[in-house]
């Protein structure tokens, strides 16, 4: 079983890359095979609207998109990790949701019945917004959502001192591989 961790903050190292390395870390020590992919330093433009997708069921931009789209559809989880920006998530994972539209139109539907778990980093609100955005993400694709975490840290770093946090995150990580495992959330 693989489970891709996606971290769409645009600073590398910082809280929401903490949580979700805890996550994947509990994952990989319960027998999961994980992999991490950043956001920082990859270029993934946002969606055009030209629909080209609905009659060839990929995207026509050409960008680091295609990479992490190989790697969502040959993971069986995939937990997405934001840190909160004006309530809600950045626009790194927004555009990362916006471009899997094309995946509705693949015969594949390739996120269909994936577990999905989402981690929020934040400073003091927003995570209510955020979880909401990628939890409608997770149905929209009939992703099956084994849980979330949420850390507060403001500056880089500081998640670390959320104790509830990081045993959310970790516990997310560990509730992913008995999913795949057993069938069961």
């Amino acid at each position: 079983m693989k489970i891709l961790g996606i971290s769409c903050s645009p600073r590398k190292g910082g809280n929401t890359e903490t949580l979700l390395r805890t996550a994947l870390d509990a994952a990989q020590a319960n027998g999961a095979e994980v992999e991490f992919f950043g956001i920082s330093g990859k270029t993934i433009h946002p969606c055009d609207g030209c629909l080209a997708c609905r009659t060839k069921g990929e995207c026509h931009i050409k960008d680091d998109m295609q990479e992490l789209t190989k790697k969502m559809w040959q993971a069986d989880g995939i937990i997405i990790g934001t840190p909160v920006y004006f309530w809600n998530v950045t626009a790194q994972a927004k555009a990362v949701i916006d471009r899997t539209y094309s995946f509705v139109f693949s015969p594949q539907r390739p996120l269909r019945n994936k577990a999905a778990g989402a981690v929020v980093a934040l400073g003091r609100s927003g995570s209510s917004e955020a979880i909401a955005t990628l939890n409608s993400f997770f149905t929209g694709h009939r992703m099956i959502i084994v849980g979330n975490a949420i850390g507060f840290g403001g500056e880089k770093g500081t998640v670390k001192e959320d104790e509830r946090g990081m045993t959310s995150a970790a516990g997310l990580g560990r509730s992913m591989v008995r999913y795949l495992q057993t069938g069961k959330l």
